[in-house]
């Protein structure tokens, strides 16, 4: 079964004062039908700019493709006009953007922006598509949707916000659904609830998930597999178990020790939290040539600094790493 999205050799470009900077450089990736596929990776590593090319949302005049395909059930997106981008976007692909104040419109209710998209997509007539924005607010779990539709988006709390934007996204019942760090600024609690929400929108609906997140915790429990990003570069991709069990890249490797635990024997005494060490490189300093990540690696050696290291199979996974075997 071919692919429900491809992306082939994907180059995206920003244009800065020194001239174009590739932000994502030759990226190839698969996702399934039905399957949840998390981008994880410090900011500025390239996620949110993947999603957004995927959406055709690049930023105007600064952002574009410079090669490489996006294919959406074979059709090449990265060609198409605004217009057929219009008709799959909110519609065959959905997104949920980081914060839903900034994404919805202070002066409209919330069932009136979940039923414009019904009525812009689905021709549904104003007492369909309200009737309609009801009953996705009750799937997402807004407790008394029915009084509830009616309300701003001041007054409903930063979780329930988050629920209108999922609702929003899943109206058209779309094949993808983009995740940019859904539970951004949301207590741990409400984290969860979004998660599962997510978790079981999926399993119910079969739409493909593409998970953007920190939070390992979330990746290991809601996706199937897992890309780790680096200054715009795919550094490894395999299943999440393997993936976080036996990492093939010592930037996953960190990205993984990072992550606090809860200690076996109270008395103990709780070890510092590792770090990576260092920062993403700006644009302007990305090294086509060379393994961006070298200046942070503890394993680093002059190959590393002068040679880019290809993307090598060790069965599911995917590293590129001259030291992966080391790793």
């Amino acid at each position: 079964m071919s692919p429900l999205l491809k992306i082939e050799n994907l180059r995206i470009e920003l244009a800065l004062r020194s001239g174009p900077a590739p932000v994502i450089d030759d990226l190839s990736l698969e996702l399934n039908a039905g399957e949840t596929l998390s981008f994880v990776g410090e900011s500025g590593c390239g996620k949110s700019m993947t999603a957004l090319a995927i959406m055709g949302l690049l930023p105007e005049r600064v952002g574009r493709i410079a090669s490489g395909r996006i294919l959406f059930d074979g059709r090449d997106m990265a060609q198409m006009k605004d217009a057929e981008l219009r008709a799959i976007r909110g519609n065959e692909i959905s997104m949920i953007f980081q914060e839903p104040m900034t994404s919805l419109n202070p002066v409209y209710t919330v069932g009136e922006q979940i039923a414009e998209v019904l009525r812009r997509h689905k021709g549904l007539g104003p007492r369909d598509a309200w009737t309609r924005a009801t009953e996705l607010m009750d799937a997402v779990r807004i407790p008394n949707a029915k009084a509830r539709v009616g309300d701003y988006p001041h007054q409903m709390s930063g979780g329930q916000r988050q629920r209108v934007m999922i609702a929003i996204a899943l109206a058209c019942s779309p094949k993808i659904l983009i995740a940019d760090e859904p539970t951004t600024a949301l207590d741990v609690t409400v984290q969860a609830q979004i998660f599962d929400l997510l978790r079981d929108l999926g399993r119910e609906t079969g739409t493909a998930i593409i998970l953007i997140t920190h939070d390992m915790g979330a990746v290991a429990e809601m996706a199937d597999r897992m890309v780790v990003m680096y200054a715009g570069r795919k550094a490894e991709e395999g299943p999440v178990a393997p993936v976080i069990d036996h990492p093939r890249h010592p930037y996953t490797k960190g990205l993984i020790s990072c992550v606090p635990h809860l200690l076996a024997n109270l008395t103990e005494e709780r070890p510092d939290l590792t770090e990576v060490p260092g920062i993403v490189p700006s644009l302007g300093s990305f090294v086509v040539d060379a393994c961006l990540f070298a200046s942070r690696c503890p394993l680093a050696d002059d190959k590393c600094r002068s040679a880019r290291p290809p993307e090598v199979a060790y069965g599911d996974q995917i590293s590129a790493c001259w030291k992966a075997d080391a790793v």
